[in-house]
């Protein structure tokens, strides 16, 4: 039977996630039994609940999500100014892009700000360009983006800048940007700590033990190379008779499709993989299509954010066995006040990041209730394994 993730604090959290070696008390070299490891697990998982482990872009200590909380006088000063809006994707179409969008729609009309352009560059930088300068030709006040590159994306950013927008950006910034002077701030999920989460996950479903793949992100994207770290580094450090035996990035942007055939190529070199991590839920669908394929409905399957294919998997108790989610529409809210913030002179942290939240089979319906702000759809409810 799994063991149900702990969101209780553990006592002994802090010494268990630092450490490498065997509760037990026995040396780095000694085997840790089934029970050591699944306790370090929980207690991982634990302290994960209630502490972001992720720095900002240039090294920023995270603030919490209550620093950009405006009161009902300041809503009413922004309202007075009538502000506009853009939002520039780096992709959309998957569901933490949506739930972004509707966090970010919601909070902008709660705040008399109109949205004027939502854009999708679809991860191309060069389609990206044009859409800011497109957008720029509606004057926005705010520019909400996500960078899909910090360096070929940069000069229209500066420009966006230039030309009177305040820009808050998701999870990633433009190279040599600074914040409070070329863009007001950034908001991100503890994208090293969902790492750390997935790692957990993945071993307790292995019970400390096996031989796993990984899937990366190939590309210089800030937040999925903290969860590449954050996943690799625990296993390393944590669960020696865990052997990751290969890795491979994929660029996109069919993430799906190249995930897929990567891990076809893993299972075929490698038939006694236990485990494959997925840098995000898009690339988890393309791997758990390669495990049907292969015959593999045993292979564990760990990943990032709460997708729906991912959670109908999770529902059926089927080839994903946990991942760390993101909470998109919070951060969405949270990058909208952050704009509306900067309109009125107050003073902001260049960096706000929203904790981990670990899920598996246990918590799957709640989860979805704490990221999207609503209950699952059918296709997760009408699946669940009780």
């Amino acid at each position: 039977m799994k063991t149900p993730i702990k969101l209780a604090t553990v006592a002994v959290a802090a010494v268990l996630l630092l450490s490498g070696c065997a509760a037990s008390g026995g040396s780095a070299t000694d085997k840790p039994s089934d029970s050591a490891v699944m306790a370090k697990i929980d207690a991982g998982l634990a302290a994960l609940s209630s502490k972001v482990l992720s720095k900002g872009p240039n090294g920023e200590e995270p603030a919490p999500v209550a620093a950009a909380e405006l009161s009902d006088a300041e809503v009413t000063q922004v309202k007075a100014m009538k502000l506009t809006a853009a939002i520039a994707m780096h992709y959309g179409g998957n569901d933490w892009s949506t739930a972004q969008i509707a966090g970010l729609k919601s909070e902008f009309a709660r705040l008399g700000i109109e949205v004027v352009a939502v854009t999708d560059a679809n991860f191309d930088a060069g389609k990206q360009v044009s859409d800011i300068e497109t957008i720029m030709a509606k004057k926005p006040n705010i520019i909400v983006s996500l960078p899909t590159d910090p360096v070929a994306t940069a000069d229209a950013f500066r420009k966006a800048s230039a030309g009177g927008a305040h820009l808050v950006f998701m999870d990633n910034v433009p190279k040599g940007f600074v914040a409070g002077k070329d863009y007001v701030s950034v908001v991100s999920a503890d994208n090293y700590g969902n790492g750390v989460t997935s790692a957990y996950l993945m071993a307790r479903s292995l019970a400390g033990k096996g031989k796993i793949g990984l899937i990366y992100h190939q590309a210089d994207f800030f937040v999925t190379k903290q969860r590449y770290e954050g996943f690799k580094t625990t296993i390393k450090d944590n669960f020696p008779d865990i052997q990751i035996v290969e890795e491979k990035g994929i660029a996109g942007p069919d993430f799906a499709g190249d995930a897929q055939g990567v891990a076809n190529a893993m299972l075929t070199k490698h038939p006694d993989l236990a485990g494959i991590w997925a840098v995000w839920d898009v690339p988890a669908d393309g791997v758990m299509a390669a495990a049907r394929s292969a015959g593999r409905t045993d292979l564990k399957i760990a990943t990032e954010d709460l997708g729906t294919n991912a959670a109908v998997a999770l529902a059926k108790n089927e080839l994903v066995v946990g991942l760390g989610a993101q909470r998109p529409f919070d951060q969405g809210v949270t990058e909208a006040r952050l704009a509306a913030a900067s309109y009125i002179g107050k003073t902001v942290p260049g960096y706000v990041a929203l904790a981990s939240l670990p899920v598996d089979h246990s918590n799957l319906l709640d989860a979805w209730k704490q990221v999207y702000h609503s209950d699952a759809p059918a296709s997760v409810t009408g699946v669940y394994k009780k």
